[in-house]
Parts: structure tokens; C-alpha cells; sequence
């Protein structure tokens, strides 16, 4: 019982420290590598998604499978994304993916690595989608491209890496993490709905 405070706790004092999402599609000026690696820490929903990915990736043993599924499917989808523009439910899926995320650690869901990494595939490609949208239209965008690809890698093996730590733990506080990640989903999901507390 006390742990399940302590985890409650913890999310609580998380989500009080939760900005509103920025990385979204038209609400920042992005141009060159530099914009392009801030992007990512500039929004807790994709530091959050790709940090739990690889946390997963940790728990599933697939420390690059995982990861390298994330980060092709987030390309694919982020040439979408540009090319299409944002389109409606882009910001819902992106929270929801933080959301799953965070319930498949906090519960310890084991899957085969190839189906693991079908499900973060499919999430990257909102996260993709996000990214893309938000490339300039102008020169840069490659630049831009490659800068969020890199900083997504640096925080895929920052996820491995925590994950790899807390394998060390007691079973039950393995699930806190997960829990933390999917309260802040939940509290992205109901922001993205219009939801304001």
C-alpha cells in the first residue's frame, strides 16, 4: 500500500511540473539541426514516448529492435507529416501512444520483439507525423529532419539505459516508471481534448 503511494505520489508532484505540449504542429518556429535536435525535449509527449520506448525495449530484451523500429517508422512518418500537413487526431494519438507506453511498463507487458516493435512502430508514426508537420516548408528541412532523428536516438538509449538500471530493482518498483509515464499521458491526452484544470 505504501508503495502504491509513493508511485501516486510521485506522478502527482510529475504531472504538477507538465507543461503544456508544445511539440505540436504550428505552435514553434523550427529551422536547421539545431531546431531540429531542441524539438524533442521541447514537449514532454515525445520525450516521454521515446524515453519509454526505451525503457520497454529494456524490459522486452530488444535494446535494438525496438529502437530502430521507432525510429524508421518515425522517419516514414514524419515525410508524411510534411508533406501533408497536420491532420485532424494527430495530438490525441501522439498523448495516447505516451499513455500505452506508460501502461505496458507499469503492467510489464511481455511480447515477442517483433510485435513489441510493431506497436512502437505504429506510435512513431503519429510522433513522426508531429514532427513532419512542423518542418519548415523552406530550406532547413533536412537539416531539421536529421537534427530530430539524432536527438530521438540520444533519448531511445537514454530509455535503454534507465530500463537496463531498474531491471536491478524490486519487481514492484519497476512498475512506478511505468505508472509516472502513463499518468502524464492520461493528463497530455485529456490537454490535447481541451481539457483544462
Amino acid at each position: 500500500m505504501k508503495s502504491r503511494s509513493n508511485a501516486l505520489l510521485t506522478a502527482a508532484l510529475f504531472l504538477g511540473a507538465v507543461p503544456a505540449a508544445h511539440a505540436h504542429p504550428g505552435l514553434e518556429p523550427a529551422t536547421g539541426f539545431a531546431a531540429g535536435v531542441a524539438h524533442p525535449f521541447s514537449g514532454w509527449d515525445h520525450l516521454l514516448a521515446m524515453i519509454a520506448v526505451g525503457f520497454w525495449a529494456a524490459q522486452l530484451r530488444a535494446p535494438r529492435l525496438l529502437p530502430a523500429a521507432f525510429l524508421t517508422a518515425m522517419a516514414l512518418g514524419a515525410l508524411a507529416g510534411h508533406w501533408a500537413g497536420p491532420v485532424p487526431g494527430l495530438e490525441q494519438g501522439v498523448a495516447a501512444s505516451v499513455l500505452v507506453l506508460g501502461l505496458l511498463i507499469a503492467n510489464q507487458v511481455r511480447v515477442p520483439a517483433a510485435a513489441g516493435a510493431a506497436w512502437v512502430g505504429a506510435f512513431a508514426i503519429f510522433h513522426g507525423a508531429a514532427h513532419g508537420a512542423e518542418m519548415p516548408a523552406s530550406a532547413g528541412a533536412l537539416a531539421y529532419g536529421c537534427g530530430f532523428v539524432a536527438a530521438t536516438a540520444i533519448l531511445l538509449a537514454a530509455g535503454v539505459a534507465a530500463g537496463n538500471l531498474c531491471a536491478r530493482l524490486p519487481a514492484r518498483a519497476l512498475r512506478t516508471p511505468g505508472w509516472v509515464v502513463a499518468a502524464a499521458g492520461l493528463a497530455l491526452l485529456a490537454m490535447s481534448a481541451g481539457f483544462k484544470p
